[in-house]
């Protein structure tokens, strides 16, 4: 392991040493209160300032991302951000506005907020869309409490969600948070919803159904229009996770298919940032009988000027301070600008490709419990690889040691030793061939040399954990002796 940077310190080193300020000292004991003073030592580190910037510059190259190699990590979308996103997001008019700006010298960033809207609107097939919700779960929670007060001012009492076996986690988890009881509708041999156990869970106590379209496997949903006709015969809205749109966009769109709220990840689908702490953004899309119960703000057009309108009859409020994170809401119009309606078609089309690539190319060494045409992800079993020694824990850390970023695993749940792998839209050919020539290699290696698969990573910075105790023992808080 690495030298953390207290064992690169000796005393008496300095970054910078400042001169006598000329004002009279006192001690420090006479200007704050005893109760407030720390009665051992700091406990920081000495170095010179080259020592610090080498120090934390070598740790930078640590970090893995999607700038530095290939991270098909399924259901996340970790697509390369165009670094001109970045350069429109620093523009000085973006970065110098205060949010409490009066409106009529906020006219630009009104008028991308209004377009942005108007553009999710048109590519999810929703009447309006509410950019409030900070990440994608924040979008889900405002969704389910759009649906419960919906059925609030209806007088009607609606307690519970319906939501597909091969869900997201955050959509029980959001359901949950607004009081809602969970039911589970299992998948059919096609993993895809079971219309026939659908119908015995629905009725007048049910308030939605939460799917995703392409779902978790990487499935197209191909009776989605018959699930959408049954809600609508029990009134039950159909709320749709955007986690997956990157595998739709300029084909079909939620709206075509029955939904009634959409809720997009802007740092998935439309390349803002995805990881490292975020921020995220997650806006909310409804049908026109719902816009009532958006959160608001929305910015607005009168034909003359841009405000915002929070003059909604049965809005669910505001989900954060101010607006929604903003930066955030530029470089998602500056990528719906570059790319255009064919441009953002083509992404999908490519990421569908890329994905049905790798999933031909690998089936016949990793088990594919679902023989279909995939959409933007796809998901192997590694109940193979388990009999002959290595979990797929086991393959994902090996992939580690070829500078691969492992793919999710172990969701969904309802595929024993699951990988969920999206290669997304922006990867080569040369990229891909490479990950299949890599995962080739570790299936032959596992078969001949377990064990040596077992003991990885062994290039990476840090060998392979002792997992249970860091998830029973963590170590939460800062020690000389954790050094």
């Amino acid at each position: 392991m690495k030298k953390t940077i207290f064992k690169n310190s000796t005393g008496g080193k300095r970054g910078i040493k400042f001169s006598g300020s000329g004002i009279d000292q006192k001690p420090v004991q006479e200007l704050i209160p005893e109760n407030c003073l720390k009665k051992d030592g700091v406990n920081l580190p000495e170095l010179t300032e080259l020592d610090v910037i080498r120090y934390f510059i070598n740790l930078s190259r640590q970090n893995f991302s999607v700038d530095t190699a290939f991270y098909p990590l399924g259901s996340c979308t970790m697509k390369y951000n165009p670094k001109i996103n970045e350069q429109l997001a620093a523009l000085s008019g973006f970065t110098g506005i205060h949010p409490e700006q009066p409106e009529k010298y906020s006219q630009g960033a009104l008028e991308l907020m209004y377009e942005l809207q108007k553009s999710l609107a048109e590519i999810t097939g929703m009447h309006k869309v509410s950019l409030q919700p900070a990440a994608g779960a924040q979008g889900e929670f405002a969704g389910m409490l759009i649906v419960k007060k919906y059925f609030e001012s209806k007088a009607e009492k609606r307690t519970k969600i319906i939501i597909p076996d091969s869900a997201h986690g955050t959509n029980p988890a959001s359901a949950k948070m607004c009081g809602f009881d969970v039911l589970k509708v299992k998948s059919n041999s096609r993993g895809q919803v079971d219309i026939n156990e659908l119908k015995t869970l629905l009725g007048n106590d049910v308030a939605a159904v939460m799917m995703t379209n392409p779902n978790t496997l990487g499935i197209f949903e191909e009776e989605i229009l018959e699930i959408s006709k049954i809600a609508k015969e029990h009134d039950i809205l159909l709320y749709y996770d955007g986690a997956n749109l990157n595998a739709i966009m300029g084909i079909t769109n939620p709206g075509l298919m029955g939904f009634d709220i959409v809720h997009v990840n802007l740092h998935k689908t439309f390349s803002a940032p995805h990881g490292g702490g975020g921020p995220g953004s997650g806006p909310i899309g409804v049908t026109k009988e719902l816009t009532e119960y958006l959160p608001v703000p929305l910015a607005e057009f009168d034909g003359k000027k841009y405000y915002f309108d929070y003059d909604f009859k049965n809005s669910i409020g505001k989900l954060k301070p101010f607006y929604g994170n903003f930066g955030i809401f530029v470089k998602a119009y500056a990528y719906i600008l570059m790319m255009g309606r064919d441009g953002l078609r083509k992404v999908s089309e490519d990421a569908v490709l890329n994905a049905n690539y790798l999933k031909e190319k690998l089936k016949n060494d990793y088990l594919l419990p679902y023989d279909l045409v995939c959409m933007h992800e796809f998901v192997f079993s590694g109940d193979i690889q388990k009999k002959q020694g290595v979990n797929t824990v086991g393959i994902a850390k090996r992939l580690m040691d070829f500078n691969i970023h492992p793919p999710t695993v172990y969701f969904p749940l309802i595929v024993s030793e699951s990988m969920m792998i999206e290669p997304t839209e922006t990867e080569t050919k040369e990229t891909l061939d490479n990950f299949i020539d890599i995962m080739k290699q570790i299936a032959e290696q596992i078969k001949t040399n377990p064990g040596q698969v077992a003991e990885s990573p062994i290039n990476s910075p840090v060998s392979r954990v002792d997992e249970v105790a860091a998830s029973r023992k963590p170590v939460l808080k800062y020690s000389g002796s954790h050094i």
